[in-house]
């Protein structure tokens, strides 16, 4: 497949180049190879995104939303025909095996195309009645929004942050991640071949100074940004700047609470889902896997079964289902987290070693009889690395999973359903999962609390961070005044 695309920027409904950017070296996860090179966007190219965005919005915003849907729905149908080449393209990108994303990225992508679609003819405002007066409301774009891209899921996100931005009457400018530059490309050619006039949605490829430039860019109005929480609170502190709409998709530490009475299986199919899908590489992962003492060893062992059905080979292989890691950084970053978690005292079950290949290749490792001091059960780790930690009683894990800065997902494994709904209504997490782990379909709400972001994705919840109301007040009689 080639993997080097037509030009490293798509602007105004083209592919723009410019070598005099940064070289980025586009490397394949699984061997390491350099399998392209794109070049960050110049401020020449900045310039070009952003008056390209701001010259489309206000026709494509004017329009119905019935025909802004229609072009939606148009690009989800070609996403859907072109499956099996995203996903081998996003299996290059990210290293993730083709097995998953043939399932759950262009698909994701598409599922999000769709539904905007549906929903952009449906975005109306209100009538208030007030006597012989009224007030009526106006919902209306917010003009040029700016995305932000993770390098997890380079395709979902182009398309979760795309298609609310386009069905509200939005132009986008995405900024993938370096390490991911190549598939919001190919999202930006298919809108264009949907119909979608030209300059609604540009993709600029950069580091960190080419999203800083364009979230205080003065003529952007809403940032969102999928990322780490250092990274967000930086760009949220930028964009509050500009006084600018903001949605921040962090990161998390999130718990999963297994109580004795759960079903086994599923607890352990919850585990895996949500600590070594896509090789741990998931903001939502719940990392802190909380195992009532009843239950504990019989999860371990249970555990340990189930990882050896773990296929760990060629990503193009669709028996392969755990992947390499995404970058040799990331690899690395995640060792020393295993490293900290052998000083500390934790109890090394599974894993914990590096693959003698080329590529950047850990093993799914867990961690047991972790407590919450350590540093493995306080930070966001991001890679393959399960804590198994135990607990006696349902308030113990409440609070205990409540500690921390984090709160982005929670989940609860139980036979109980007033403890399932119980346990759930006290954990503060935004994505939250009763016997099951990290599904996101788009018409769920997906986002967190406290230092895990602000605003929501997905669902009518985002039509609210992609559009402002306007209120008309109408008097029908005589306006009184003073004098």
């Amino acid at each position: 497949m080639e993997t080097q695309p037509k030009a490293s920027h798509f602007i105004n409904g083209t592919y723009v180049e410019d070598t005099n950017g940064t070289p980025i070296p586009v490397i394949y996860p699984a061997t390491g190879e350099v399998i392209a090179t794109v070049y960050a966007a110049t401020p020449e190219v900045l310039d070009q995104a952003v008056s390209a965005a701001q010259a489309a919005q206000e026709a494509w915003g004017a329009m119905t939303g019935t025909e802004r849907g229609r072009i939606l729905r148009r690009a989800a149908d070609l996403m859907r025909e072109r499956n099996h080449e995203l996903s081998v393209l996003e299996t290059y990108d990210t290293g993730k095996p083709l097995q998953e994303t043939l399932v759950a990225d262009a698909t994701s992508g598409a599922d999000a195309l769709e539904y905007f679609g549906g929903l952009a003819a449906t975005l109306t405002g209100e009538h208030i009645p007030l006597g012989e007066d009224w007030v009526y409301t106006v919902r209306e774009p917010l003009g040029v929004c700016v995305g932000i891209g993770a390098w997890n899921y380079p395709t979902q996100i182009a398309c979760w942050k795309g298609a609310p931005a386009l069905a509200c009457g939005n132009a986008m400018i995405f900024k993938p991640s370096e390490t991911t530059p190549l598939c919001a490309l190919k999202v930006a050619e298919i809108l264009v071949e949907a119909g979608l006039p030209a300059g609604l949605y540009n993709v600029v490829q950069g580091m960190g100074e080419v999203g800083g430039a364009l979230v205080t860019d003065p003529r952007v109005d809403k940032v969102s940004l999928t990322g780490s929480v250092p990274t967000g609170k930086k760009v949220y502190a930028a964009a509050a700047s500009g006084m600018k709409h903001v949605t921040m998709e962090l990161g998390g530490k999130s718990p999963l609470v297994i109580f004795d009475d759960a079903d086994l299986d599923n607890a352990v199919g919850g585990a895996i889902n949500g600590n070594f899908y896509s090789s741990g590489q998931v903001c939502s992962n719940g990392t802190r896997v909380f195992v009532q003492k009843g239950i504990k060893e019989a999860f371990l062992k249970r555990l340990a079964e189930r990882l050896e059905n773990a296929v760990l080979g060629d990503p193009l292989n669709e028996d392969t289902n755990f992947g390499p890691m995404v970058s040799e950084r990331q690899m690395e970053i995640v060792k020393s987290y295993i490293a900290k978690g052998n000083e500390e005292g934790a109890r090394l079950v599974a894993g914990g070693g590096q693959l003698d290949k080329d590529g950047f290749w850990l093993e799914p490792t867990v961690f047991a009889d972790v407590t919450d001091d350590m540093t493995i059960a306080r930070e966001e780790i991001f890679g393959p690395v399960m804590a198994v930690l135990d607990f006696e009683d349902e308030a113990e894990v409440i609070a205990r999973a409540n500690d921390t800065e984090y709160g982005l997902s929670a989940g609860v494994f139980t036979n109980d359903i007033s403890r399932a709904h119980r346990v759930i209504g006290k954990l503060q997490a935004g994505s939250c999962f009763i016997n099951s782990y990290n599904d996101a379909p788009v018409e769920a709400p997906f986002g967190g609390v406290k230092a895990s972001g602000v605003g929501r994705e997905n669902s009518k919840e985002a039509i609210q961070h992609y559009s402002q109301v306007k209120s008309v007040y109408v008097r029908m009689g005589d306006v009184e005044a003073a004098f």
